[in-house]
């Protein structure tokens, strides 16, 4: 199933390759959370109508005049397409971005990218770069960039999210190298902050959590907001408490049930550990 996603997902964005706008009480739920100076908008990665969602929200920004650039995780901090004009083909944009096919599927996110290139708003990678991996496993003083609760939540998120089949002794490292990179992303989203317009952030839910991702790294005068991209199923299981995912976004978007899929099943078999996005 996986090695047909990207032709599925090709196949889905040819088919319906002009995204629809929001539809009036869509538009209302995001203008609600305006103005701020950077929108933090989490998705499942294997969630189509979240790439849609983001599509349709640089659109929404960028016809409003609104739209600083656009920052994501799928490309790393260093890359963008700041010296590219609007009429800039795909493999050019691409190339900008050094975009890793092997991990984000161009089908999936090239439309959002090229929404923001088209609107002439420049598109950043946030992601920390692979060559800084290690570098961030043996930083001990990431170790206090959180508060002690939410790093061991944060801790716990990378145990559960590799299905417990990390070496006790890597979650430590892993949890660094998430740190790290919220980090790099908040870095890049602060960097690009304009006065009267708003920074979109498009990563992974658990980046973009407001007491445990990218807002605790951001400078405490940058307004922030977060929205959380959950499919219906995801939603109904959202957990409560000070670190449960209601309790990191402003606003809960639903989306459609997501097929059944055993997200454990590729740590079932020995294989080297990846860092947890």
């Amino acid at each position: 199933m996986r090695r047909l996603l990207p032709f599925i997902l090709a196949l889905g964005l040819a088919a319906g390759c002009a995204t629809a706008p929001f539809a009036p009480t869509e538009a209302a739920r995001l203008a609600a959370l305006l103005p701020a100076d950077a929108l933090l908008l989490g998705e499942q990665h294997d969630a189509l109508e979240h790439q849609q969602l983001e599509r349709r929200t640089v659109e929404w920004l960028a016809a409003r005049g609104e739209l600083a650039a656009l920052v994501i995780e799928m490309a790393e901090q260093g890359h963008g397409t700041a010296g590219l004009p609007r009429d800039a083909g795909e493999d050019a944009v691409r190339a900008a971005l050094a975009w890793p096919d092997q991990n984000w599927p161009w089908p999936s996110y090239g439309p959002v990218v090229m929404a923001a290139v088209r609107a002439g708003v420049p598109v950043l990678g946030a992601n920390l770069p692979r060559a800084r991996l290690r570098e961030a496993m043996a930083d001990t003083t990431l170790d206090a960039r959180l508060p002690p609760a939410a790093f061991a939540e944060q801790a716990q998120r990378i145990r559960t999210g590799h299905c417990g089949a990390l070496p006790e002794a890597q979650i430590v490292p892993m949890t660094r190298v998430q740190i790290a990179r919220d980090r790099a992303m908040a870095d890049t989203v602060a960097g690009a902050r304009q006065p009267g317009r708003t920074v979109l952030l498009v990563a992974g839910n658990g980046h973009v959590h407001r007491t445990l991702g990218v807002p605790v790294h951001l400078p405490p005068d940058l307004k922030v907001k977060v929205v959380s991209a959950q499919a219906q199923q995801a939603q109904a299981a959202t957990q409560s408490g000070a670190y449960g995912d209601a309790a990191g976004a402003d606003l809960l978007w639903p989306t459609p049930p997501l097929p059944p899929r055993d997200y454990c099943a590729a740590f079932q078999r020995p294989t080297a550990p990846v860092p947890a996005r």
